[in-house]
């Protein structure tokens, strides 16, 4: 059987997505997401497997409107790439690409990128700035003896890193009322400017200038806006599956009937959830209780930044051997750089069942065929569908990627410390809430019409070839 697997293609085109939105005095931001793939290359397991691993290594004012990042872009979960967004900074404002993590805090933009001095508005922030404390609890900050700069450096367990200092300054706002987009809204914060990198992170033709994480701690752009009151302390996401790609990720709560909740998990870094246990068709999958168990290195985290998902080493084989089990009938099983494969000659939702990922407090994820299988290739007219949880080696981690994740409504309650999904059409519209101090109640709704104007004039057209693809960045702390 062919190792290749992932056909790698390009295409750049204005994602068909929308987003109603329902408010009051507090205002919703959504964030354009991007996806990018391999030009003309194949990608096997194997090379998804070792992105994966590097990302594993790093599990690093209110104002009238709605602010967003219109969407663009494409997506595919068969194919490998990263998400990314555009964010406006400084005084004249620069426009930069950052890839979204959800495995770290702090939003960082490389020097050559970013030059504090050509901003008028910008401030460096000092070891004895209030600033520079919001990181101190997280490890997100230090101070630079010699500068007396509010300093940063972290480092990934690929042994690439970052290190430079933090600057204050302006964050730009596209805002709609209604059907207007307007850009005379800001909101000023904390962002890293890297010195250095070493590393992958290197890479000459790497395509973005830096990351915005979106992790919980202080230091985190999420939090920054929400104790300012400009945001609430949510966000979003919704991350299309189909073949046009795209996704919405927005600075607020996405509404939809059915949505599920289930506590994080307290002191914790990262996205943590409590994994009780996996069921397939109602069965419950024998698995040793210790595989979900939460430390410092095992656990279950939520990860948008990761490609395929991950499962604790000691609920693999059950998990894969329950799929076989339940498949033996109408299947041909075949390996693959020792991922479990199978040949089918019929639709893979009328073969394979579903699975649910059942979590503390009653909440259960479920997931379609489509959701933990990926398709590789076909074989005289049969397609070859593959397992896409890998095995995490040496650990009980379990991540849940974008395989998981896509179609579904994610919800990051950072307030009641708790997410919630439903599962979705991501092509759809979606509604957007803010609770108001006045109890207002006013739904303003964004078309894709209204998205695709307004991204249009600011979207770029760019290419990360798969050499220099991160597709985890879980920061070590």
């Amino acid at each position: 059987m062919p190792t290749s697997i992932f056909a790698g293609i390009v295409i750049w085109a204005v994602v068909t997505g929308a987003v109603a939105v329902v408010g009051g005095a507090g205002f919703q931001r959504s964030l354009a997401l991007h996806r990018s793939f391999p030009n003309d290359e194949r990608v096997d397991f194997g090379q998804l497997r070792a992105r994966d691993r590097i990302r594993h290594g790093r599990l690093l004012q209110s104002i009238d409107g709605i602010v967003g990042f219109p969407l663009a872009g494409s997506y595919d979960p068969y194919t490998v790439g990263l998400y990314y967004t555009q964010v406006s900074m400084g005084t004249p404002a620069q426009v930069f690409h950052v890839q979204i993590d959800t495995g770290s805090d702090v939003l960082w933009i490389q020097l050559n990128a970013f030059d504090p001095s050509s901003s008028s508005t910008a401030t460096i922030v000092s070891c004895s700035s209030s600033l520079c404390s919001l990181g101190t609890d997280s490890s997100d900050s230090a101070c630079n003896s010699e500068t007396e700069q509010c300093s940063y450096q972290f480092t990934y367990g690929d042994g690439s890193g970052t290190g430079g200092y933090y600057v204050y300054d302006v964050l730009h706002l596209e805002t709609v009322v209604g059907s207007t987009w307007t850009t005379n809204n800001s909101a000023k914060v904390v962002f890293g400017c890297s010195e250095q990198v070493i590393g992958d992170l290197t890479k000459t033709d790497r395509a973005v200038d830096g990351i915005f994480g979106f992790g919980q701690q202080a230091m985190s752009v999420v939090s920054q806006l929400a104790s300012q009151g400009a945001t609430p302390q949510v966000f979003s996401h919704c991350l299309r599956g189909d073949s046009a790609g795209g996704g919405i990720l927005v600075l607020g709560e996405i509404v939809e009937p059915g949505i599920v909740y289930t506590p994080l998990v307290q002191s914790q870094p990262h996205y943590n959830l409590n994994l009780e246990s996996i069921s397939i068709d109602g069965e419950t999958v024998s698995i040793p209780s210790s595989a979900f168990t939460t430390s410092s290195t095992s656990g279950t985290i939520v990860d948008s930044g990761t490609t395929l998902a991950y499962l604790a080493e000691s609920a693999y084989d059950p998990f894969v051997s329950a799929i076989s089990n339940a498949v033996a009938q109408s299947v041909r099983p075949l390996l693959s750089q020792g991922t479990q494969c199978y040949l089918i000659t019929a639709s893979v939702d009328q073969i394979f069942p579903n699975v649910s990922l059942n979590f503390a407090g009653g909440a259960s994820m479920i997931l379609k065929p489509e959701d933990y299988l990926l398709q590789a290739n076909s074989i005289n007219g049969a397609e070859v569908w593959c397992i896409g949880f890998q095995q995490t080696q040496s650990q009980e981690l379990t991540i849940l990627g974008d395989l998981v994740l896509q179609d579904k409504i994610i919800v990051y309650d950072l307030e009641h410390q708790r997410v919630g999904w439903v599962n979705y059409d991501c092509a759809s519209s979606v509604n957007v809430s803010t609770n108001t101090s006045t109890g207002s109640n006013t739904n303003t709704y964004i078309n894709t019409g209204q998205l695709s104007s307004s991204s249009s004039k600011n979207t770029p057209y760019i290419t990360i070839l798969s050499t220099i693809l991160i597709p985890l960045l879980i920061r070590i702390y």
